[in-house]
């Protein structure tokens, strides 16, 4: 599956194309399908897939066409995932070809003969992509990505397995907390002597590591570097969406209110909730201005329903929380 990129617990992989580009209905069937496959419902996660390209005039993004291609796999569909594979790859646009090679939703597909063909078109758009690449900053960033997502995603586990305030899991954040600052020392060297890089020198992964470690720093840092951001948003070197989590973030910890709606807060009974938000009945609208999908499909992440009537009146008490 295309990986989710985890910040304060997780928030949805992020996209160039505007979900609202696609329809209500699209978003809201592609937020079906993930749910589905999270509750390893596989086979209705790949179908509501369907439903979803389907209500788009057969359009859908490659992220979710991918992540179509792995749920018709894990439903030991194979004829359906080749379709949405070679879809992608012969649109020259897919080119996660490690990613893919080392997927372990797509093993099923691996003995077919089919597997050889599809990876070897990816392969070929990878090539292309990378073939200006600072290479060595290239593999430098994806060890510093794997590392700041690695860690984070062990967090559930330990929180299930321990509980969130058991020693464990103060143990893992020392842990999580060394790699940043480890982290945060290189990027910053490579933000302060050669600037935010874009994608056509370090590739989407890297760039997306640029935001991740800054946004995973303190408010010292991130107000250092947010200006810089701003600039590369406008320059296209950085994603408008990541942008607009960190500054929620930075907005926050300065005492205002978030933006986007992205900072999820979580109180002593283990629930989830909304962190302070600024004008609440037109954050889908800021949303799919930055390219970020609708709230509600954000939120199910932590099975919260978006009620702004609700949210509106709890607001007060919420921001006593903060």
């Amino acid at each position: 599956m295309k990986k989710r990129i985890f910040l304060v617990f997780a928030i949805l992989s992020i996209t160039s194309m505007s979900f609202a580009q696609l329809g209500d209905r699209y978003d809201e069937l592609v937020a079906t399908a993930w749910k589905h496959y999270q509750n390893k419902a596989y086979l209705e996660s790949a179908q509501t897939y369907s439903k979803a390209f389907a209500s788009a005039g057969d359009v859908g993004l490659i992220t979710d066409r991918y992540n179509a291609a792995c749920s018709w796999a894990r439903a030991n569909e194979a004829d359906s995932a080749f379709v949405q594979l070679f879809r992608i790859a012969r649109s020259g646009y897919y080119t996660n070809y490690r990613h893919m090679s080392r997927d372990s939703d797509l093993l099923t597909l691996h003995n077919d003969r089919r597997w050889p063909e599809v990876t070897a078109l990816v392969k070929i758009n990878q090539e292309k992509e990378e073939a200006n690449y600072d290479k060595p900053l290239v593999a430098m960033l994806d060890t510093i990505y794997q590392e700041d997502q690695g860690l984070r995603r062990q967090i559930e586990d330990i929180q299930k397995k321990s509980g969130y305030d058991s020693e464990e899991m103060r143990e893992h954040w020392k842990k999580i907390m060394t790699a940043d600052s480890i982290n945060l020392i290189k990027i910053k060297k490579i933000l302060d002597e050669r600037g935010w890089l874009g994608d056509s020198i370090i590739g989407e992964q890297g760039n997306q590591t640029l935001f991740l470690v800054i946004q995973h720093s303190d408010l010292k840092t991130q107000e250092q570097y947010l200006p810089m951001m701003r600039e590369a948003v406008k320059d296209g070197n950085a994603d408008s969406g990541s942008l607009a989590l960190l500054e929620d973030r930075v907005a926050l910890q300065q005492g205002k209110r978030q933006t986007y709606g992205s900072q999820i807060g979580q109180n002593n009974n283990g629930e989830y909730y909304v962190m302070p938000l600024e004008d609440p009945d037109n954050v889908d609208k800021r949303r799919a201005e930055v390219g970020l999908e609708p709230l509600q499909n954000y939120l199910a992440n932590w099975g919260l329903t978006w009620d702004v009537e609700a949210y509106k009146k709890k607001l007060p008490k919420i921001e006593e929380k903060k």
